[in-house]
C-alpha cells in the first residue's frame, strides 16, 4: 500500500482568507479551532486593503521584482515604492502575529498551511509597465516564476522560524489557471484575448515553486487549479503533493482520475463548504465528500488522504460565522475519520 494510503487522520482546514484586520485575533481564532490533528493556516486579511489582497500579498514575497498599484491593477516597476512596502509590512505583521500566538501555546500545532496565488494567476493578475499583463511576454513570465520561487523559499524559512517546529504545507491558488491555459484572458484593450499558455509551461512553473518550497523545508505543496478540465488535467501532471478541488464540480470521470492519484499517494483537499451559502448540516457535508469516493470504489481506509476545506470567501463573513464554519468542518473531518477508523 502506498505510504499516503496508510491509516492517517482526516483533516480540516480552510481556504486561507479571514474577516477583520487584526492578525493576532485571526491567528488565535484559526489555531483555536484547527488545533490537534487538523491543519491551521496563516490567515490573510483582505479587509486591510491593497497589499493584503491575493495578488498583492503574493507580490510581497517576490525577490528582486519591484511593484506598485495602479488604477488598472498591480504592476511591475523599476524600483520599490509605498505600495510594495505596504504589502511587505502586512505579511511581516501576519508572520509576527503567528509567532506570538504559537510561542504562547502549551502544545503548538504540529502543522501549518500557507497560501499564495500560483504563478499562472499571478501572471494574469500583474501588469507590465506599459499596461499589458505579464502573460503577454514569455520572458517576463519566466522572470516572475523564478522570482516567486525564490520568494516562496524565503517565506517557508521565515514562517518555519516562528512556527514552533510545525510542518509547513504551501498552497498555490490558481483561480485563473483555466482561462490562462485556454486563451481566454482579455488584452488590455479588451478587444482580443491573449494567447494560451502551454500546459507544459504551467506544469514547469508549479514544479519550480514546489521544488523551492520543499528545498526550504516544506513538507509539500497543494495546487488549487479552480474550475475547468484543462487546468485540472495540467495540475494532475505537476509535482504537487495534493490537489484542492470543489466537491460539487467533480464529475464521475474526474473522480476516476482522482482515485488513481490517491492510490499513487497524492492527497486530496475537498472544498465541501461555500462560505457564501447557508451552512449545511454535518451529515450532508459528510455525504457530499463520501459520494464520489464510494462511487469509484476507493476504500474507506484511504480517507486518511483527505482534507476537507472551504472555497474562498470567509473574508466576507463575520468573525463569529467564520469560527462556526471552521468548527463545522472539524465535525465533518471527525465524522469522516470515524468512518475511516471503522472501515
Amino acid at each position: 500500500m502506498p505510504e499516503d494510503l496508510q491509516p492517517r487522520t482526516v483533516r480540516a482546514t480552510a481556504a486561507g482568507d479571514w474577516p477583520g484586520t487584526d492578525p493576532l485575533e485571526a491567528n488565535r481564532a484559526v489555531r483555536g479551532e484547527l488545533g490537534g490533528a487538523h491543519l491551521p493556516f496563516l490567515p490573510s486579511l483582505p479587509a486591510r486593503g491593497p497589499g493584503s489582497d491575493a495578488v498583492g500579498r503574493t507580490l510581497g514575497v517576490l525577490v528582486d521584482l519591484p511593484f506598485d498599484l495602479q488604477p488598472h491593477g498591480w504592476r511591475l516597476v523599476q524600483r520599490p515604492g509605498r505600495d510594495q512596502r505596504r504589502a511587505e509590512s502586512a505579511l511581516s505583521s501576519d508572520i509576527n502575529a503567528l509567532g506570538d500566538i504559537a510561542g504562547a501555546e502549551e502544545q503548538p500545532a504540529q502543522r501549518l498551511r500557507l497560501h499564495l496565488h500560483g504563478p499562472l494567476s499571478l501572471a494574469a493578475g500583474t501588469h507590465l509597465h506599459r499596461g499589458e499583463r505579464v502573460l503577454v511576454d514569455h520572458g517576463a513570465r519566466r522572470e516572475l516564476y523564478e522570482s516567486l520561487a525564490a520568494g516562496v523559499g524565503n517565506l517557508v524559512r521565515r514562517v518555519s522560524a516562528v512556527a514552533q517546529g510545525a510542518e509547513i504545507l504551501l498552497q498555490f491558488d490558481e483561480p485563473e489557471a483555466d482561462v490562462v491555459l485556454t486563451g481566454r484572458v482579455p488584452t488590455a484593450s479588451g478587444y482580443r484575448t491573449l494567447r494560451a499558455v502551454d500546459r507544459r509551461e504551467a506544469t514547469e512553473a508549479w514544479d519550480l515553486v514546489t521544488a523551492s518550497a520543499v528545498a526550504a523545508g516544506a513538507t509539500g505543496t497543494v495546487v488549487a487549479p479552480g474550475p475547468g478540465d484543462v487546468a485540472i488535467d495540467a495540475a494532475r501532471t505537476s509535482a504537487a503533493s495534493a490537489l484542492s478541488l470543489a466537491v460539487h464540480r467533480i464529475s464521475d470521470r474526474r473522480w476516476e482520475d482522482l482515485a488513481e492519484d490517491i492510490e499513487a499517494g497524492r492527497r486530496l483537499e475537498l472544498a465541501v463548504v461555500d462560505p457564501g451559502a447557508p451552512l449545511p448540516q454535518v451529515t450532508a457535508l459528510v455525504e457530499s465528500a463520501l459520494a464520489g469516493w464510494q462511487r469509484v470504489g476507493l476504500p474507506v481506509r484511504a480517507l486518511g488522504a483527505l482534507t476537507v476545506t472551504t472555497l474562498p470567501g470567509l473574508e466576507a463573513r463575520s468573525q463569529g460565522d467564520a469560527v462556526r464554519l471552521l468548527a463545522r468542518l472539524v465535525q465533518v473531518a471527525d465524522a469522516l475519520e470515524q468512518v475511516r477508523a471503522e472501515g
